[in-house]
Formats: structure tokens, sequence, C-alpha cells
């Protein structure tokens, strides 16, 4: 009778080790991540930035939210194609102003002032007017007069100069939705703004 052969394990303990040590991703892969979001930040931190603010997230926290942001980034950096990091970047600051809003909106509701009144000093000079800041005071006071939702269509559209259907890729929206966003957005913003300017108007014969 042949004798049995006696299986070599050499060579399957080899494999095995092989399999049990090798990275779960390939190296080249595991070092571009890192780039890749050092690329995103350097690329789109000041639009983030400027996005945040513009929707309605306070100077004193907009820092704190853009870190929010590219926090959820790295966090999910390998779900992200290649290219579209700017459109997770937008609807990610999306969400994160519209809580940081509802936050802030629970928290003034202890407050009984009312918002025109007090996004104006009682007696501004047209000097003050014209300043670069008290205009971006009257631009941030009026776009707060606007949902979330259409603020953030406007701003896109207005303030960063993208297409209706740039805006929809970022958002996930369909670009019908988009247009009546836009337009109803312009109609309460052009309302704010006129209820704004009689109010500048009317403290302003008070002070003379």
């Amino acid at each position: 009778m042949q004798p049995m052969p006696t299986e070599d394990t050499t060579a399957e303990s080899d494999r095995q080790a092989a399999f049990s040590t090798a990275p779960s991703e390939p190296p080249s892969v595991a070092r571009a991540e890192p780039e890749r979001l050092r690329a995103a930040f350097h690329q789109h931190f000041d639009y983030v930035w400027r996005l945040l603010r513009r929707l309605g997230v306070r100077e004193a926290s907009v820092d704190d939210a853009a870190q929010q942001v590219f926090l959820t980034l790295s966090a999910k950096l390998s779900q992200v194609t290649p290219g579209k990091e700017r459109a997770f970047l937008t609807g990610t600051a999306f969400r994160v102003a519209s809580n940081q809003r509802r936050g802030e909106r629970r928290s003034a509701e202890c407050i009984a002032e009312e918002p025109i009144a007090r996004a104006v000093d009682p007696t501004p000079s047209p000097e003050e007017l014209l300043d670069a800041s008290r205009q971006r005071m009257w631009l941030d006071r009026t776009l707060d007069r606007l949902p979330i939702e259409l603020r953030a269509v406007l701003v896109l559209f207005e303030l960063e100069d993208l297409t209706a259907p740039e805006i929809a890729q970022l958002l996930e929206l369909p670009v019908g939705t988009v247009a009546s966003r836009l337009r109803r957005a312009r109609q309460l913003f052009l309302e704010a703004a006129e209820e704004l300017r009689a109010t500048l108007e009317a403290k302003d014969k008070v002070g003379r």
C-alpha cells in the first residue's frame, strides 16, 4: 500500500500569515486619503466658512461649525466619490447651519424684542449705513427672515454665483424645486428688506 502523503502545511501557514497581516486597503489608498482631505480643506475651507456664515451661523460659532463640517468629511471620506467633495461639504454645511439655527431659535423664544428692532442701532448715521460691516449686518438680518431652505438656495444663487442645476446637484433637489424656492426666497427677501428700510428711516427721523 502506498503510504499516505503527509500534508505540507508550511505553504498554507505562510498564506494564512500573509492574509492576517495584509493591510485592509492598499498602501497607496491609505496614503491618498489624508492627502485628499488636506486638498479638500485647502480648496474649500473659505467656501464652507462663507457659506455657513451666510446660512445664519453666528460669527462667534462659525469656526466651530466649519470644523464640524470637515470632521464629518474626514469620517465619511471613503464614501464620498472623488471630485464630489464640494457637494458633500455643501450638504453638510446646510445641515450644520440648520441644527444651529434651530438651537438658537429655541433660545430666542424667551426674548420678546422684535428681531428687526434689535438688528439696528437706534440712531444710525448715513456714514454708518454705508460702512461695510453695517452692510453685512443689514444683509445678515434680512436673510435671517428667510427659512433655511429658501436662504440656502438664495445664497448659493445670488452670492455664490451657482446655477440652478448646480444648486440642485449640491442640495440633491429637483431643478424645478430650486427654481420655485428661488422665486419665493427673492420675494421674501425683498419684503424683509423693505421692512428693514422702513424701520431705519423711521428711527433716523426720530433721531433728528
